[in-house]
């Protein structure tokens, strides 16, 4: 391959900056010599190239091959009589089995997995006090995030992906720039470990749950607590906002599930089928209000249509619920797990459920059709956390076995 004048002379520069970092003199002198490149003081820009160049080209060289193999996988197909698959939508894409990769780091239990919005990163917090970033297409380790003295119990991104706050069983909210990596606020007001945290859409404000049985909002350009929202009677496990900002999802060892408004910040409602703890909630984005009207009144049918909001939950009695949060009722119950239920998202395509639980699986719910539609054996151990990437094929989970594993949907 020729290269042109310019991309010759970038790749010396970028040699000579390496030669000079790596303290190879000798080497380095008589490359300049040979070169022609003039002193080994060089713009800022060349700092770092080659090995940026080379990890990017190491880094194609792992799609191609595994573009390849997808390859092969179809000719094999189409050879044994299969012929060509109609294309599916990414609305259906379901995560399948194997693993993409398999990530290893953490000394202690993964307590939370979760997708950058915008750049190709995973971020994984542990009961070993740290937060790990990865680069979930690779599969490389990036960086370590230090500052919590016990277990990080749960992380949120900003809707931009500029902040990401975490909390811990150290009594503290840690609120980290996504840029520098610095922790830049620490706020304390919890008086028991802190199990959620999330950011209301605007950025400017993140909600906590906790322990010692409340929910708190704080100023994230302050860093102070603006309120409280009590009534819960035991541990508050999980806390999550509603895709419009104006609702408030909770829930707790008291087995209930309460919905609070941000507005007034009072108990709009509390949802009671459940008949143990409350591990998880989740919103339904909007696509979603199909398959469960669906569901519910069938597809035909348009009178008795609810227009929402609704509301996931799972619990440690094993079983998913679909709330009507406006009539504060149980539309739906989702009944094949073995164990408590740890986690739950909806798909972005809002076909589906994806769920984790101690029985050691990942199930998708189809939900509209109200069934279990595939499930993963996903771990050696407890799977205790999800995350479903909201615009690309990626699904994460993290488990007591230590591993955080990430599988491709399709």
């Amino acid at each position: 391959m020729v290269l042109s004048e310019r991309q010759r002379e970038e790749l010396n520069r970028a040699v000579v900056d390496y030669l000079h970092s790596q303290g190879h003199t000798e080497t380095l002198a008589a490359f300049l010599q040979e070169s022609e490149v003039g002193s080994a003081e060089q713009d800022k820009k060349y700092a770092g190239l080659l090995e940026k160049k080379w990890t990017s080209v190491i880094r194609l060289q792992k799609k191609v091959m595994d573009l390849e193999s997808k390859i092969e996988e179809m000719d094999k197909h189409i050879q044994s009589g299969g012929g060509i698959k109609k294309k599916s939508s990414a609305a259906d894409w379901i995560p399948r089995p194997p693993e993409r990769s398999s990530l290893t780091g953490h000394r202690m239990t993964i307590t939370r997995v979760l997708f950058h919005p915008v750049y190709s990163i995973l971020v994984t917090a542990s009961e070993d006090a740290t937060i790990k970033l990865w680069d979930y297409e690779t599969g490389d380790f990036e960086k370590t995030l230090k500052g919590h003295t016990d277990s990080v119990q749960d992380l949120a991104f900003d809707q931009g992906g500029k902040f990401l706050a975490s909390c811990s069983a150290d009594l503290t909210i840690r609120l980290w720039d996504f840029q520098t990596y610095d922790c830049t606020k620490t706020l304390r007001g919890h008086e028991h470990n802190i199990s959620s945290v999330c950011f209301l859409p605007s950025g400017d404000f993140i909600l906590s749950a906790s322990r010692d049985k409340s929910i708190k909002m704080w100023e994230v350009s302050t860093g102070y607590c603006v309120q409280n929202f009590l009534g819960h009677r035991e541990w508050v496990r999980c806390v999550r906002v509603s895709p419009d900002g104006t609702l408030i999802a909770s829930g707790s060892n008291d087995h209930t599930v309460r919905v609070w408004s941000v507005a007034s910040k009072e108990c709009k409602s509390e949802l009671r089928d459940h008949d143990h703890v409350i591990e998880c909630v989740a919103w339904a984005p909007q696509v979603a209000h199909a398959a469960i009207n669906d569901a519910v009144t069938g597809e035909e049918k348009k009178d008795g249509r609810s227009n929402g909001p609704f509301l996931v939950s799972g619990c440690r009695d094993r079983t998913l619920r679909i709330w009507d949060v406006t009539a504060g009722v149980c539309l739906l119950t989702m009944v094949g797990h073995e164990n408590w239920v740890r986690d739950v998202v909806f798909h972005p395509g809002g076909k589906f459920l994806v769920s984790c639980s101690d029985d050691k699986t990942l199930k998708v719910w189809d939900i509209k059709n109200q069934r279990c539609s595939k499930t993963l054996e996903a771990h050696s151990h407890f799977v205790t956390t999800l995350d479903f990437h909201l615009t690309g094929p990626w699904v994460a989970t993290g488990s007591v076995d230590l591993k955080v594993n990430v599988w491709e949907c399709r």
